[in-house]
């Protein structure tokens, strides 16, 4: 880490709380030149590079928007606060609709920011057509039917309108208990789907109502003679086991509610449980719907395309690993795209391998998709979330993985390229590298 991220970092650690005056003060320096840099970054052509920023930890800790967020805001916009540099929010929270996240972020940071800008974790549901049409059952907390219907969902019913339907289902919390029957419990149509988007209120009902619908192939209005396997599609949203609000320790994550899941789902049933999908961070998925969105960005800003990416995240887990992750198939599949470049060219002029700023036009669909014109996705960890860089001194069990069980545990990819202080040296880490002048 440089002298500067180390002080930062030092100076960040001494102050116990991220939202002191002082620590606010230590950055007004900084602020000063925020201006310097958009008017010196345009003498050097236009940007070629993108950045995607996760939220929370990186630009707020639950309300409270961190010290420095604003300044690096300040010098990726101009002066009516609009982007420059191609910039996309992706977030691994699920419990809104990105609309309504993009409100916030333009509020905390006063800048312009589109709802385009922000992938949620569920955002990349939408490319699932199959399931458009099939009756869903969706849960998680905030407005989960307007998001599923928003997703493109048609049929969505909630865990509480089970919970109606059902009345004897929900029996752990007595005061909860409902006396009255439904006579409508034989006529309730089959769930198809089961969709969660992020950890619900209450888990106990929700651990309970949606093993009942995976026992009961979606018909929970009888015991099952034979408990079905494979059960119907599950798909779940946000892998996080830990993230950072206003307490001094990480938080539980949707991951810890999957990890409940999938262990008394096991212990019940004796199968372990089949996810049709997991997206949100550290998910490939997620990372190409990402990029799209990114590129449509640059296209609005008249730029022909983002090269190199850069991810800013807190937690090593999920921002870091998934970045590296994408950042192992770009590689490769820039590598394979300019070999088979060079082939189909074979009988005229070959193609160099420097030769990149064009995409190939005599080559299959899929190889002039976005991702291909991508070459590098590289990963920036900041010290003002989940990760702490102190946490590098306490010693753990060498084989402690915070991942999903359905993601390899590769140290490799939970190493970033770069750790600095937080939001802002992170931006200015990134200008330094694409050699845009700072003052």
């Amino acid at each position: 880490m440089a002298a500067k991220a180390v002080v930062s970092e030092i100076a960040y650690r001494v102050n116990s709380s991220p939202f002191r005056a002082s620590t606010l003060f230590r950055r007004s320096a900084k602020t000063v030149r925020c201006q310097c840099y958009c008017s010196q970054s345009r003498k050097n052509g236009a940007p070629n590079f993108g950045l995607f920023f996760d939220i929370d930890g990186v630009i707020v800790r639950g309300k409270h928007i961190l010290p420095g967020a604003r300044e690096a805001f300040k010098l990726l916009t101009d002066k009516n606060g609009k982007f420059w540099v191609p910039s996309v929010f992706l977030t691994n929270a699920g419990n809104t609709l990105r609309q309504y996240k993009a409100k916030k972020l333009s509020e905390w940071l006063g800048i312009q920011v589109d709802p385009e800008q922000v992938v949620m974790s569920h955002s990349p549901l939408q490319m699932f057509r199959q399931f458009m049409d099939k009756h869903v059952l969706v849960s998680g907390q905030g407005p989960t039917l307007q998001i599923a219907k928003c997703l493109g969902f048609t049929k969505v019913s909630t865990i509480d309108d089970l919970r109606d339907a059902f009345p004897k289902l929900d029996m752990v919390d007595h005061e909860r208990r409902q006396a009255a029957l439904c006579a409508f419990e034989k006529y309730f149509p089959k769930i198809d789907v089961v969709l969660l988007l992020g950890e619900p209120v209450r888990w106990e009902t929700n651990l309970q109502i949606i093993i009942d619908v995976l026992v009961t192939n979606g018909r929970p209005s009888e015991a099952p003679s034979v408990i079905p396997f494979p059960h119907i599609p599950v798909l779940a949203c946000n892998m996080d086991l830990l993230w950072m609000a206003e307490a001094p320790m990480p938080r539980f994550g949707h991951g810890c509610f999957l990890n409940c899941l999938e262990s008394l789902y096991y212990k019940i049933t004796g199968y372990p449980l089949k996810y049709t999908t997991l997206i949100g961070k550290p998910s490939e998925l997620t990372y190409h719907h990402s990029e799209n969105i990114l590129q449509d960005e640059a296209h609005k800003l008249g730029l022909p395309g983002v090269k190199r990416i850069y991810a800013i995240g807190d937690n090593p887990e999920t921002d870091i690993y998934g970045a590296n992750l994408f950042n192992r198939y770009l590689c490769k599949k820039h590598a394979n795209a300019l070999s088979q470049k060079k082939r189909v060219n074979r009988q005229g002029q070959e193609v160099s391998e420097d030769d990149d700023n064009e995409k190939p036009e005599n080559i299959n669909s899929d190889l002039c998709s976005s991702s291909l014109w991508s070459e590098q996705c590289e990963s920036i960890l900041v010290c003002t979330g989940v990760y702490n860089h102190s946490d590098r001194h306490v010693a753990k069990p060498p084989l402690l993985d915070h991942n999903h069980r359905d993601f390899i545990m590769d140290p490799q990819l939970k190493t970033p390229n770069t750790t600095v202080g937080d939001v802002l040296e992170a931006v200015q880490d990134v200008f330094r590298k694409e050699g845009i002048i700072t003052l």
